[in-house]
């Protein structure tokens, strides 16, 4: 890389830096092309980012944002995995070292907040925004619901009576 490409890399990560909800640091232990792709489609389908990155660059772009905290795990053959929805990202990384061993969670970042790997294992088994938002869809939609059984039941009721009498006469 040429010293254009490097401030090019550097700018695009302190975008990246600046625009997270989360960032999660991994070490690569020997994953295969296959199984990097793999990892690379299960991020891109939750709606996050597996990015290898240059320690020193990233560092660089470290620099001014709320993830200057995750600079001492990047050492080694690390990568950078990030996405918007504050759990996405884990969840993802979580899930995918459960199956292969050659994945490491290192630690991550949530804004300001440095997370261990215990952090952000416990990050990942929180719901994720989409879950949270039909939870609450649910719960606002529920007491509507209730009323509406509520008040429709003693017309139920009456209609029932009604109709015991008339049968009752009609024998």
């Amino acid at each position: 890389m040429d010293r254009s490409q490097k401030a090019d890399a550097v700018a695009q990560l302190n975008a990246v830096f600046n625009e997270a909800g989360v960032v999660v640091v991994t070490r690569n232990l020997g994953l295969t092309v296959a199984q990097s792709t793999e990892l690379r489609q299960k991020m891109r389908e939750a709606g996050a980012t597996y990015k290898v990155a240059k320690n020193r660059l990233a560092k660089l772009a470290l620099k001014d944002t709320d993830y200057t905290g995750i600079d001492e795990y990047l050492s080694g053959p690390t990568a950078l995995s990030y996405s918007e929805d504050p759990v996405a990202a884990a969840k993802v990384v979580v899930d995918f070292a459960k199956t292969n061993d050659k994945l490491e969670i290192v630690g991550g970042s949530m804004g300001a907040s440095v997370l261990d790997e215990a952090g952000v294992k416990a990050l990942a088994s929180m719901p994720s925004l989409d879950e949270l938002r039909g939870t609450i869809v649910g719960l606002v939609n529920a007491p509507a619901t209730k009323v509406v059984r509520t008040i429709k039941e003693p017309v139920s009721m009456l209609a029932r009576v009604f109709g015991a009498y008339g049968a009752k006469e009609a024998a």
